[in-house]
């Protein structure tokens, strides 16, 4: 799909559909004004047919004096209530319309509106990833594929600044690496395994001449990387470690490293999971996932920032071979760990990664982890759990979850939660028992990034959705995206 920003008057504008708003109170937004006065009235007229509640829509065709083929009204809910929420739902209700619609292009008179503090650089970022969103499809692996929608073009009525044009272009690649991350979570395990995520991040190497490093069980076995493998231990599928570098700054630039965690299916190994819903354990790779969709929008766009990208990735299951409860594993820090549940492997692998992350000599590191199902009881499905031991990079996170709109909340990470890991036989445990699930999770990885400055991003209530609109999200590609933008000093 082609998104372009074009001055526009919306009653000339020669298009398959207008798209203009309508809030609850009956008013026509701006250019929905002067539509209705060069048709006559034609859009008051039809508002009793309209609620103007967040989302509702109401299509017209063949309006007198109006240049569009059609016009679509999207209710935008009370004026003195709308904001950005508003916004994105209506910007999504327009876009699940046109997308059954047989209009060709589009213009979308929504960009312009007044969205609290919001610049319209931000109304246009949202507007093409929800759009995006809406239009993405994964149906690669069925017999029987639907319609192809017949929406090619949607014109931006927006003036043709500079700095417009650059968040278009930050759109479309952020829009790009959230479809990536995608279609890396839908994959079914037996397709998107480690080597075929290590084979997608040699393809974007290839593509945007980035610089990647696959290494093998051999080399981690030299490495020392005992908590790593001793996940990987009962599967026939091999471990891979992935390095991939995208440099769009200066060589003396530090790099921020994102750290994902890429288990392509986890089991839950001797702590078997139940059978329920395990299906979804194919998405507990989307950190890996977010990670090689963030260094595809930012190599997209050639955004001035240095990124490497480490993901440890292997599958948990059980088996002759598998680690036990009870059994005591060497990281490559050194530190030793006493696995009391097979099943909390996540920050197994991610320790040895984010130690071997400091070679790499990064200004900040972030890891993106489906890490906890307790993440999930305390903040549900809207907001990423967020850890760091260093505030400055905390609040930098939080302002880019703001920004994108891919909101995190801060958790604590006080040195107190420790006690809950401590072992009789060995300089730790890998769970802390029930309570503050997240935040113990969180506070074992803490133990490994005591010379970096770390933040932490939970991601299990936000990497995908379950139930009938089941599939992933491609959070929190967006947040990743606006943080190396801004830590790059362009806001």
């Amino acid at each position: 799909m082609e998104f372009s920003i074009k001055t526009l008057s919306p009653e000339a504008a020669k298009t398959g559909c207008v798209v203009l708003g309508v809030y609850s109170e009956k008013e026509l937004s701006a250019p929905a004004q002067r539509v209705d006065q060069k048709s006559n009235g034609a859009l008051r007229a039809a508002l009793p047919d309209l609620s103007g509640k967040t989302g509702s829509t109401l299509l017209l065709r063949g309006l007198a004096h109006v240049a569009a083929e059609r016009v679509l009204l999207v209710g935008l809910g009370a004026k003195k209530e709308f904001g950005e929420a508003a916004y994105r739902d209506a910007v999504r209700a327009a876009a699940n319309a046109l997308r059954e619609l047989g209009a060709r292009d589009a213009a979308l008179f929504l960009v312009d509106l007044k969205v609290r503090s919001r610049s319209l650089s931000w109304n246009l970022r949202q507007a093409v990833l929800g759009i995006r969103e809406a239009f993405y499809r994964f149906d690669e692996l069925k017999q029987k594929k639907g319609p192809t929608p017949s929406l090619e073009r949607i014109t931006l009525p927006l003036p043709p600044a500079a700095q417009l044009k650059q968040a278009l272009a930050e759109a479309r690649a952020t829009a790009d690496g959230a479809d990536l991350t995608r279609t890396l979570g839908n994959l079914p395990s037996n397709i998107c395994t480690p080597t075929y995520l290590a084979e997608q991040a040699k393809k974007l190497a290839r593509d945007y001449k980035l610089q990647v490093e696959v290494l093998e069980r051999k080399d981690m076995e030299k490495l020392g990387m005992g908590s790593f493998l001793a996940v990987t231990s009962a599967s026939a599928e091999p471990p891979k470690l992935i390095v991939l570098r995208y440099n769009g700054a200066a060589k003396s630039k530090a790099p921020i490293a994102l750290v994902g965690k890429g288990i392509t299916f986890d089991t839950g190994g001797i702590s078997l999971k139940p059978a329920g819903e395990m299906d979804e354990m194919k998405f507990d790779m989307s950190g890996a996932g977010s990670v090689l969709g963030a260094i595809r929008a930012l190599a997209g766009m050639k955004a001035p920032v240095n990124v490497v990208g480490v993901i440890p990735t292997c599958e948990n299951m059980p088996g002759g071979r598998a680690v036990k409860p009870g059994d005591i594993v060497t990281t490559m820090s050194g530190q030793t760990v006493e696995i009391l549940n097979t099943d909390a492997e996540g920050r197994l692998i991610l320790c040895d990664a984010l130690t071997y992350a400091e070679r790499y000599k990064p200004e900040v590191v972030i890891d993106i982890a489906t890490l906890t199902g307790a993440c999930v009881i305390a903040l549900g499905h809207i907001a990423t759990g967020l850890f760091a031991n260093d505030q400055r990079l905390a609040d930098e996170v939080r302002a880019a979850a703001d920004d994108s709109w891919d909101r995190v909340w801060q958790m604590p990470l006080w040195e107190d939660y420790q006690e809950q890991l401590r072992s009789n036989f060995a300089d730790f445990a890998n769970i802390g028992g029930r309570p503050g699930g997240s935040i113990t999770a969180a506070s074992f990885l803490a133990r490994f990034t005591r010379k970096l400055r770390w933040a932490h991003l939970d991601i299990a209530g936000t990497a995908w959705r379950s139930g009938r609109e089941k599939g992933s999200t491609g959070r929190p590609v967006p947040l990743l995206v606006r943080f190396a933008l801004r830590h790059a000093g362009r806001k």
